[in-house]
């Protein structure tokens, strides 16, 4: 029979630290992607107007930057908070006797991909969208 040894106070302490961490990249993601995809839909509508020559092209130069601009914002902002993130939990690491493995480190990252392609996407138009 194996014996069970409860975690001490301070094995607890350092996982809800570092839960605590992921918790604030996940709302540091649910900012970017909003506004990622606010400035995506911005972009595309003018385009959708601009197409439908119901728009003034000087205007539509406006949209996409401002379309742009959110899309970069949102970009930038996640990496920054990533980068955090990730920093914060190599610091711990040497307190903790597991690698756990972020499965919101690995979102951010692929959230953080896509919105350098939204980004790339608004002044090439070429999206993969």
């Amino acid at each position: 029979m194996s014996e069970h040894i409860p975690p001490s106070a301070t094995d607890l302490a350092v996982v809800r630290t570092q839960l605590a961490h992921e918790r604030t990249l996940m709302a540091w993601i649910r900012t970017a992607f909003s506004m990622i995809s606010f400035g995506f839909t911005i972009i595309k509508f003018f385009q959708y107007l601009a197409e439908s020559k119901s728009f003034d092209i000087q205007q539509q130069g406006r949209a996409r930057n401002l379309g742009a601009a959110l899309i970069l914002l949102g970009t930038v902002s996640l990496i920054g908070a990533t980068w955090q993130h990730w920093r914060l939990m190599r610091e711990m690491k040497g307190e903790t006797n597991g690698n756990r493995v972020s499965l919101v480190l690995v979102v951010a990252f692929l959230i953080s991909a896509l919105g350098i392609l939204a980004f790339v996407g608004a002044f090439t138009r070429t999206s993969i969208f």
